[in-house]
């Protein structure tokens, strides 16, 4: 693998410059070719009069200029195969630029597929859709990869897991080449391997499973290939009339089970060829980190590698797209040409059926810490995560909002361990306050799922994310945003009696409420979080919920963030500060816009 650039930016630009280079010498070898072709074509058809109308020379010599046109038809294709991968690498190129520039959202795979409204933080991070999280980071080719990278964003790892993530995403870092080739692949690798199908078919049990059947279908073909010599050289058709009797019992029998496994096989068979070319580039990847080690044992099968091994039954399927041949329909029923064929498709599950899965999920795993270790090498300042034992703790020195571009971002810290569990965070509407709960979470979420962090350091303890930032109201359902919000708040309660503390992260809690019962009832929430070894921060514009920090100190302590209103503009610096915001410009902004108050 290459070496980390010190700037990414400036490697993507020159690579993309040489592919814009290789591009232009594609584009003048085309209109060169063109040109020559049209020549060719031309002196054919003043040839052809010269030849068939003067007789001036004889018609022979028109294959000259025929075979010319062929042959630069040949390589006119071969450079505009060429001209379009290094426009698709010129493409590729844009896109990391585009990512580091901020300028990526709606480019790239949102994953809104795995988007699940009752997951405890999913739809409140932003972690899929439009500009999410996940298109930020999804550079997977194979749709296994894709639901890889989901699930790790959707589930917390343990740290030693997380670490040998680490090492592997450190070995993969600087292995830009080889993300290019991955991308460079097949435009179907997404949408024609599904995992589930392809694995259900490999286990399916077996259709054939009998030596024996499998013999007599070979001997019959043998006998058949006897009895026409026999009868082509002795004159004796009767031996040849028992043995096509037998066959066409024999074929009659299984035709049914023969049909169910050719009708079967192509889909598989296709996204298995699709599955080979990736599958073939990880095999001469010499991977040394313990994960990708593993990963790289799982496509060490017995006898062949995985490519290989895809590669006979791709062999088998150009022979059954041949039996539609009038030749091969000729030999069909004499050899047993469909029954031998299906025997082999079945030989092939049983001996490599049951390795599709595990082929896969290797696969999957090895895109989703390519497309963490792309991350990485885009973001060389982002640190690994620090992971610590003991009580819940998160301690965020200069944190900020990976989906905010690096120029734009402010910087805050943030420390929940040990006093205080809560920041109480308060502030006029569009101040950062849910910028601030969102930037904790997607931060936590990316350290839980191996990544590097947008920080200056961040130490945590294992933690589950539990998050009510986008609680709305339901038409379709009938339940007010009063009630969606509690039932959210009852579902982040419960996961504190998990095995892992519970980092919360509450905004504007129930102000569907009057301000009495909101007081009451945000003071208890927070207590019974907290009671239950919780951490987390809760917003508020609302100052008498400021007073819950008071309630449990020293607990908890208030935060806030400032506006400034001069000139009838409101502006923000986004900085976090310590205690109970003092002010607030609502009213003159009301008036500030011609509202009389």
């Amino acid at each position: 693998m290459s070496d980390i650039p010190d700037n990414p930016r400036a490697e993507y630009a020159r690579r993309l410059e040489s592919q814009g280079l290789v591009v232009a010498a594609f584009e003048r070898r085309h209109i060169a070719l063109g040109n020559a072709q049209l020549a060719v074509a031309v002196s054919g058809i003043v040839g052809a009069w010269m030849a068939v109308a003067r007789h001036w020379f004889p018609p022979l010599w028109l294959l000259v200029p025929a075979v010319g046109f062929a042959a630069l038809a040949l390589v006119h294709e071969s450079t505009m195969r060429g001209r379009k991968r290094a426009e698709r690498l010129a493409a590729f190129y844009q896109k990391c630029i585009a990512r580091i520039e901020g300028r990526w959202a709606g480019q790239g795979d949102g994953g809104e597929r795995f988007n699940d409204p009752a997951h405890p933080y999913a739809e409140d991070l932003d972690l899929f859709g439009k500009g999410s999280l996940f298109e930020l980071l999804s550079t997977a080719r194979l749709r296994s990869g894709s639901e890889t990278l989901a699930h790790w964003l959707l589930e917390p790892a343990a740290p030693a897991e997380v670490r040998e993530r680490h090492a592997a995403v450190n070995e993969l870092r600087p292995g830009l080449d080889l993300r290019e080739e991955i991308a460079m692949l097949g435009e179907d690798l997404r949408s024609g391997i599904e995992p589930g199908s392809l694995a259900r078919w490999a286990e399916k049990p077996l259709v054939f499973d009998s030596r024996r059947l499998r013999i007599a279908a070979a001997a019959l073909a043998a006998l058949m290939i006897g009895a026409v010599t026999v009868w082509a050289v002795f004159g004796i058709p009767e031996f040849f009339l028992v043995v096509a009797a037998v066959e066409a019992f024999f074929a009659l029998r299984l035709r049914a089970r023969v049909e169910r496994v050719v009708e079967g096989v192509g889909d598989p068979a296709y996204g298995l060829s699709l599955l080979a070319e990736v599958l073939g580039r990880f095999e001469r990847e010499p991977f040394s980190s313990p994960r990708l080690a593993a990963l790289r044992k799982a496509f060490e099968t017995e006898g062949a590698p995985p490519s290989r091994r895809i590669a006979h039954l791709n062999r088998l399927m150009e022979l059954l797209d041949s039996a539609d041949h009038v030749l091969v329909r000729m030999v069909n029923l004499p050899l047993l040409y469909k029954v031998q064929l299906a025997f082999a498709v079945e030989a092939w599950r049983k001996e490599s059926g049951s390795h599709v899965r595990q082929w896969l999920e290797a696969a999957g795993q090895i895109e989703a810490l390519c497309a963490l270790a792309n991350y990485a090498y885009e973001q060389p300042e982002d640190p690994f995560p620090e992971f610590g034992a003991g009580g819940p703790c998160f301690e965020g020195e200069g944190l900020a909002h990976p989906l905010i571009a690096a120029v734009r971002a402010v910087r805050n810290d943030v420390r929940l361990c040990g006093e205080p569990a809560v920041l109480v965070v308060s502030g006029s509407n569009m101040s950062g306050k849910s910028t601030l709960l969102r930037t904790v979470g997607v931060n936590a979420v990316l350290a839980m799922a191996g990544a590097p962090v947008r920080a200056a350091r961040l130490r945590l303890t294992p933690l589950v994310v539990g998050a009510s930032i986008r609680t709305m109201d339901s038409l379709n359902s009938g339940t007010s945003r009063f009630y969606a919000e509690i039932t959210r708040i009852r579902a982040l309660v419960e996961l504190t009696k998990g095995p892992l503390p519970l980092l919360f992260l509450l905004d504007e809690l129930l102000q569907g409420t009057n301000s009495h019962d909101r007081r009451i009832g945000a003071e208890a929430v927070i207590r019974t979080l907290v009671d239950r070894g919780a951490i987390g921060l809760l917003t508020t514009h609302d100052l008498a919920l400021a007073e819950i920090a008071s309630a449990l100190a020293p607990r908890a302590r208030n935060v806030h963030f400032e506006d400034h209103l001069a000139e009838g503009k409101i502006t923000f610096d986004y900085h976090l500060r310590p205690g109970v915001v003092e002010k607030s410009n609502a009213l003159e902004l009301m008036r500030s816009i011609g509202l009389e108050v």
